[in-house]
Formats: C-alpha cells, structure tokens, sequence
C-alpha cells in the first residue's frame, strides 16, 4: 500500500464546514506587530515561484508553523495570497528552548533566550489579517479539529511532543521535543525507552490524528513533511543505482542501531500512505534531505544546531543514512509546488544533491577553514552514488534548488547575525 510514485485515489470534495474553534487572530489594531525581518536578513532567494494555481483567498492550515520549515512556508503561503492556520505547541508562552547538545564549543557565545514561539509569525506580512494561531496537541483529537476546520488543504509539518526517559511511556507530561530528540539520537544521549516506547507511537497516532481531521473535515489534499530519513538505509537498493523516492528505509536495520527518530519517520510515513489508501484522501509527501539555510524563528532548529556543533569540530554518527542536504527555502517551495500541482503524486525526494557524508565535511571545511571541522578520513557511504539530480521530480514542476554553497553561508551569515557564532 505505500506508494513508489503511485496514484492514489481521487480526493474527496471540498466542503465548508463552519469553524467552532477559538483562534488568535491577529487584526489591526489588535496588538503591536514585532518588525519583520528583512528579505536580506533572512538571505531571500531570487527567482519566480514554480508553483501553479489560484491561491487568492484559499484557506490551508499549517501544522507545526512555528517551526523551521513551518515559518518558512506559513511566509510564503501569505506571501502567495493564502489565509492560513499554522498550529503551534502553545499559544501563550514565551519560552528558551533547551540546548541538545552534550557540550559546547568555546568558539560560540551562549544561546540567546528565545523571543517565544510566534513572535516572528506574527511580524509576516499579510498576518494580521490572513494568519490565524491555533494551539493544538497532536495527540489530543480535539484539538485538532477547530485548524483544520473550513480549510481546503492541510500541510502537515507538527511532530509531536515526546516523555522524559524516566517516566512511563503511557503518560503525557514533561515533554521533550522532537527537536532535542532528533540531536540527541545522533548523539547517543537517549535511551531506548525513550525513543522506541515514547516516540514511536506518538509520530504514528498524531500523523493519523491529522489525517482523520482532514478527511473528517473534508479537506481536499494534504501535504505531508515526511523524511529523507524514511528513504534510507537500503541494503536491498541496487549498488549502481542512484537513491531516490521508490526507496524505503528498512525498519529493522534501523533498530537495531537504535535510530528510532528515523525508525519513527518512516513507520509514521507509512501509516500515512495506508490511511490515505483506505479511506480515498489525496496524499502528497515531500521527503527533505538535512535542512539547513536561513531560520525566521529566534533560535536554531536540530540541524542548525548540529551544524554549529560540525563547524565546533565534532563528527556526527550518521553514516548510515545521510544523503544530502537541502535549503529550507526550497523545502518550502517544493511543498507548495507538490500541493498545487495536482499532478504530483507519491513521494518527492527534496534535496539539492545526494552526497557522501564525507563530501559534507570537506565542503565546509573549504568554506570556512578558520573553523576546526573535523576531516572525515575514512569513507563509509560507499553504497552512496553521488548525483545533482535527484529531485527529478520536483525539477520537471519547476522547482530550482538553492546551490550548496549559497545554504551554507546563508546559514552561518544568520547564525552570526542572532549571536549563535
């Protein structure tokens, strides 16, 4: 049932259903927006968008739209003329999110305390009046339903919040996020418990939770941020072969090197393309490489912060499944590009290249040779063919990919600009 660039079936119609939920609106007058940030600061590409359709006035909710990505693309569906709803952990609260990290390089200053979760959502332009703020718990039915209510589409970007490793993977209190989670896999700093029996079933239950919403609702497609992570390892790939999107991960081998983040993704991805199947909803995922690039948002997601840690002289496990990386401007490109073009079907691999972890070290390392980046000795991804077009799929619809070299110093330019280096 999981597709490999499959059809699925016709999506089921658009209904208005009357919205019972209570939102944030932010109007005139309301409350004194921040200052937007700059299209320099944020390193805006240029280019004309490759999306298609009429957007003007579609309302498309948003889940996770706090978040890395989520900012990015909540930004460019306003910018495209569409009412959103963006979702996020809590409306209320300003908060400092807790570095992943088990140490810090001397080389960069302390971490800034976080402006709060939608601040920076808030400072888009056409907010005030396109943009509407639901708090919402992926693994609380209820509180799904008044965001995706009324709306046409769904983008689901939200991972749900996971348990303190020493607590019983049944309860629902003191959270980690999947931010923290998805460093400290790579760092080794998790136990099993927490990332087997307490991330597991909450990537799958919530993923169908939003699934169930949009179909309820009569929501017309969804687009869901799946993971190059569900993609690889494959021993069974052929070895001349360039990975792409008919790949998927395999589970087992994943476990037993205890990547249950990946293992996470991968079974939440399937579960998604099973629901879909069965119950006649238009499905369309987007399968990003490491996201790297410019961040809206005040402090840095998982990937920056692991770039930070690379360029500190650290080296990073992951051997066995990084591929490549890609600009988070182009993720938010390509998920609208896969949402407005009803002709993209199945999964799209989202990456500007496939390459070896080693070819990730050396580039950076030529870039900033005043950093300690370690230098990789020893290449273990031979499996890995190397390739510039990977994202085949989402080249023919239009999508142009932000060069390597370009993401990377976007990245380090606003991590120098919010105090991180």
């Amino acid at each position: 049932m999981w597709p490999s660039c499959t059809t699925l079936a016709n999506p089921t119609s658009s209904r208005n259903v009357p919205n019972t939920g209570h939102p944030v609106s932010f109007h005139h007058g309301a409350r004194v927006r921040p200052s937007a940030p700059s299209r320099a600061d944020c390193g805006e590409r240029s280019g004309e968008m490759a999306a298609t359709g009429d957007s003007s006035g579609a309302l498309v909710c948003v889940t996770g739209g706090s978040g890395f990505i989520g900012s990015w693309l909540v930004r460019l569906l306003l910018d495209r003329g569409y009412t959103v709803h963006a979702t996020v952990k809590n409306l209320h609260r300003d908060y400092t999110e807790p570095y992943a990290g088990s140490s810090r390089s001397p080389v960069f200053s302390s971490l800034v305390e976080d402006e709060g979760e939608t601040r920076h959502l808030q400072a888009l332009d056409g907010a005030d009046t396109r943009l509407r703020l639901f708090q919402m718990d992926l693994l609380d039915p209820a509180s799904i339903t008044p965001a995706v209510d009324g709306a046409h589409g769904v983008f689901h970007l939200a991972s749900p919040l996971t348990l303190h490793p020493t607590q019983d993977p049944e309860a629902t209190n003191s959270p980690f996020t999947i931010a923290q989670l998805q460093l400290q896999y790579c760092l080794h700093t998790c136990t099993n418990a927490v990332l087997s029996g307490e991330l597991l079933k909450p990537a799958v239950s919530g993923t169908l939770n939003v699934l169930r919403a949009a179909k309820d609702c009569g929501v017309a497609r969804v687009m869901l941020m799946a993971s190059q992570v569900a993609i690889v390892p494959n021993p069974e790939w052929p070895a001349d072969k360039v990975i792409d999107d008919d790949s998927w991960a395999d589970v087992e081998l994943l476990k037993k090197h205890q990547h249950w983040y990946n293992v996470s993704k991968t079974l939440a991805e399937k579960a998604a393309w099973d629901f879909a199947a069965k119950e006649g909803l238009q499905l369309v995922a987007l399968n990003p490489g490491l996201v790297l690039g410019p961040m809206l948002m005040p402090s840095p997601t998982s990937s920056l912060h692991m770039l930070l840690q690379i360029l500190g002289g650290q080296r990073f496990d992951i051997d066995d499944f990084y591929i490549g990386c890609v600009d988070v401007r182009d993720v938010a490109q390509s998920a609208v590009v896969i949402y407005e073009n009803t002709s993209a079907q199945g999964r799209h691999l989202c990456i500007e290249s496939i390459e070896r972890l080693i070819d990730f070290h050396d580039k950076l390392a030529e870039l900033y040779p005043e950093f300690p980046i370690h230098r990789i000795q020893e290449d273990k991804q031979g499996w890995v063919v190397r390739s510039k077009a990977a994202s085949k799929k989402l080249i023919d619809l239009g999508v142009h990919f932000i060069p390597f070299d370009k993401t990377i110093r976007d990245s380090v330019d606003c991590l120098r600009s919010k105090g991180y280096i």
